[in-house]
């Protein structure tokens, strides 16, 4: 019988044929960032003592992105790539959340405006015990980079009404870094109703009536032109999104 290859990792002997983290990348029109993030995340994985995999979920992109993710994943065997024909940011991240088999399951905005290697400071042995870690823009030693002042004011006005109505004791919901333990996955993400921008809120929000503990993580943060939000259009429907969790958690939707 063939022996299943072994590392260290913090201390202990681990199977390798297990996977320890997950990094999924929703990917919507993102051929042109998608290939220099991809090669930064295979740096990283080539780094790391513990088993990986990488996927993509790619959903109604109009240009290439599916054929980049493909050959990419050709070439690197730990990469498995989905395809959606339906749009959303939440739909893709709930699909790749409960398709992915680490014990931690992170998922990642293809543009990297947190640098991958942070990724480090999500996981034991730097961070402690959690069932979510979030990035956080605004948690003390926290740095952004570059980010134009009418869209930090949005953020923090969208931040307010999310802290008001929902989650009061986070400051920054919608950085799009988070890090999920498998069970908390695996128990949330069925839950969700929204698939589009507000999905972080609405998991969040199911996770902290579930008394999952959730922490926020510092990181630095670098603006990426060329974002997939619309400030204006975008805004007015993850307004409305927090009244539809508000009223969800007070129905007990999310309990049945």
């Amino acid at each position: 019988m063939t022996a299943k290859p072994k590392s260290i990792y913090n201390n202990r002997i681990m199977d390798t044929s297990s996977i320890f983290l997950s990094i999924l990348f929703p990917a919507h029109d993102e051929e042109t960032r998608l290939p220099a993030s991809l090669k930064q995340t295979d740096e990283f994985v080539k780094k790391q003592p513990y088993a990986c995999e990488v996927i993509i979920i790619e959903n109604a992109s109009a240009d290439g992105t599916l054929g980049i993710a493909r050959d990419f994943a050709r070439s690197h065997n730990y990469v498995k790539v989905v395809h959606d024909d339906l749009p959303g940011k939440g739909r893709a991240v709930q699909r790749g959340m409960l398709l992915a088999r680490g014990t931690y399951r992170f998922v990642c905005d293809v543009d990297l405006s947190m640098p991958i290697d942070e990724i480090s400071h999500f996981l034991p042995p730097e961070c402690g015990d959690y069932e979510i870690a979030i990035a956080s823009r605004e948690a003390p030693g926290a740095v952004r980079y570059g980010e134009p002042f009418y869209r930090h004011v949005v953020g923090r006005v969208f931040n307010s009404l999310v802290r008001i109505l929902t989650l009061p004791e986070l400051n920054d919901t919608q950085c799009g870094f988070k890090c999920f333990s498998a069970q908390a996955a695996e128990s949330l993400f069925p839950k969700m109703t929204i698939t589009g921008w507000t999905f972080d809120v609405e998991i969040l929000a199911i996770a902290r009536r579930m008394k999952y503990r959730i922490i926020e993580v510092p990181i630095p943060w670098y603006y990426r032109a060329n974002s997939k939000v619309h400030v204006l259009r975008d805004s007015i429907r993850m307004a409305l999104d927090l009244l539809l969790i508000r009223r969800n958690l007070r129905r007990g939707i999310y309990s049945r």
